[in-house]
């Protein structure tokens, strides 16, 4: 901000209070209406065995950069070896790469996340880089080893109440079951992730994956209807554990038309390891997915689908470290024709289920933004729902632009908010960084004169429901 008559600069401090507000509504929306609302984080990838277990870890580098692939993918983009990112380097010399890695990251979101990071909840200010490496490491790793920054210590303090991790139809749960037994007072519930079942492409995937679901479940696999059967019985199971949430993740939509006795007759050739056309693949993952979205609705579950995402790109890196350490891309698969006949099947005989659609491709921002008002029917507020800007569009323009359309086509109203994705407990700030977000669009339409400035308490509601209310009313918790 220039000053014309002395011919001085005022610059904002990097990350206070008022980070990101640009206008004195915008902050009062959100000191007033958001920060202090607690968290609903209703999609992630944390440990429950490290919940379970109340985990203490032994330094920043652990708790920091063990599986995280978005700066993993930093580290290699500047330059530092894999030994550094996911190698045997000791744990503060990956740290030392790290904050070398820091200063180059300006204007990447990870930028902000870094420092919003340790801002919270650690009270650190300082700049992460070379110089100053040393002093956070070290104060950092002091306060994990208190039992204020254990795992549920940390949560605590970042004001979570609920969290759904993300687990496979064959875990036993036992983690879960302690976490409830415990009662330490966030509740910690699992969402139901069958994509394996999906894998009948996968040879070396698939049929091991079967004979641990028929362990699991206790029932044999021999035929189509064992495998229905199966996966019933984990679903009842997770259902009785807490779950009421399912997830995918997928390229695209499968929603091939199909009858039963193909499905079948495709299953037992795979069963004998015979090949499979690329329609018959096609046809045996609509069943599934079909199969599972009514298992959904019949629980009253939401079910999740995370579309667009091109995985594991890179085949020397998939052979060395295997998936989910930063070899993934965005996609652009064919997606409205399958969606749309897909969630119309469901519907035609009222069976959809409450469902989220996250997209990869920022291309389709208004294609999802439009589908969901297909289906929406009354019978729940914001039943479809278009969630929240997801992996690479994980950051400021990516959720300005998702909450642009959402607006333009739907009602923000009726967002049911954030989530973090994460394996990371320390990335409860993303929820801090899309409110400040939110509040500063909403502010900066009041005092442009596009949002009256007299519905400043419906605003400040709006707000409030956005970032907790929604969600909480929505999930059948």
């Amino acid at each position: 901000m220039r000053n014309t008559i002395t011919d001085t600069y005022t610059i904002t401090p990097f990350l206070d209070e008022n980070f990101l507000l640009q206008t004195e509504t915008a902050r009062r929306l959100y000191h007033e209406h958001a920060k202090d609302m607690p968290i609903v984080d209703y999609h992630c990838h944390l440990s429950p065995q490290d919940i379970a277990n109340d985990r203490k870890f032994e330094n920043l580098t652990q708790i920091w950069l063990e599986g995280d692939h978005y700066k993993w993918r930093a580290m290699r983009t500047n330059g530092v070896p894999e030994r550094f990112c996911t190698g045997d380097a000791d744990d503060y010399a990956k740290f030392e790469k790290w904050a070398e890695t820091v200063p180059y990251t300006m204007r990447n979101p990870l930028y902000h996340w870094t420092h919003m990071e340790l801002k919270r909840p650690f009270s650190i200010d300082t700049i992460l880089k070379p110089e100053t490496a040393r002093e956070i490491y070290d104060a950092c790793t002091a306060m994990l080893q208190t039992d204020e920054y254990s795992v549920r210590g940390i949560l605590k303090k970042m004001n979570v109440e609920i969290i759904c991790t993300t687990d496979d139809p064959i875990d036993t749960l036992e983690h879960h079951q302690k976490i409830k037994a415990d009662n330490f007072g966030i509740q910690v519930l699992p969402a139901f992730r069958a994509d394996k079942v999906l894998a009948i492409d996968d040879e070396a995937v698939f049929l091991p994956y079967l004979q641990k679901l028929a362990e699991a479940s206790g029932i044999a696999i021999d035929n189509y209807q064992g495998l229905l059967d199966a996966l019933q019985q984990r679903h009842d199971f997770f259902h009785e554990n807490g779950c009421r949430l399912s997830d995918h993740g997928l390229e695209s939509m499968y929603a091939e038309h199909y009858t039963e006795q193909e499905v079948k007759a495709i299953f037992e050739k795979a069963l004998q390891k015979q090949s499979l056309t690329k329609e018959e693949v096609l046809k045996f993952k609509s069943a599934m997915l079909m199969q599972l979205a009514l298992m959904d609705h019949a629980k009253n579950w939401t079910q999740q689908f995370h579309l667009g995402a091109l995985r594991n790109n890179n085949t020397r890196m998939m052979r060395e470290l295997g998936p989910d350490t930063g070899f993934d891309s965005i996609g652009d698969f064919d997606v409205a024709r399958p969606l749309a006949r897909f969630m119309d099947k469901l519907d035609n005989s009222n069976q959809l289920a409450k469902t989220i659609l996250y997209n990869l491709n920022p291309s389709q921002n208004e294609l999802y933004a439009t589908m969901i008002g297909n289906f929406n029917d009354g019978s729940t507020p914001g039943k479809i729902q278009y969630g929240s800007a997801w992996w690479f569009l994980d950051q400021k323009d990516g959720m300005e632009r998702q909450l642009n359309a959402l607006s333009n086509m739907g009602l923000l109203s009726r967002f049911v908010g954030m989530l973090t994705d994460s394996r990371s407990f320390l990335s409860y700030p993303r929820h801090e960084y899309f409110r400040r977000i939110l509040c500063n669009m909403i502010g900066n339409d009041v005092e442009n004169g596009e949002l009256p400035a007299s519905e400043m308490a419906w605003l400040g509601q709006l707000v409030e429901d956005i970032c907790y209310n929604n969600a909480k009313s929505y999930f059948n918790f």
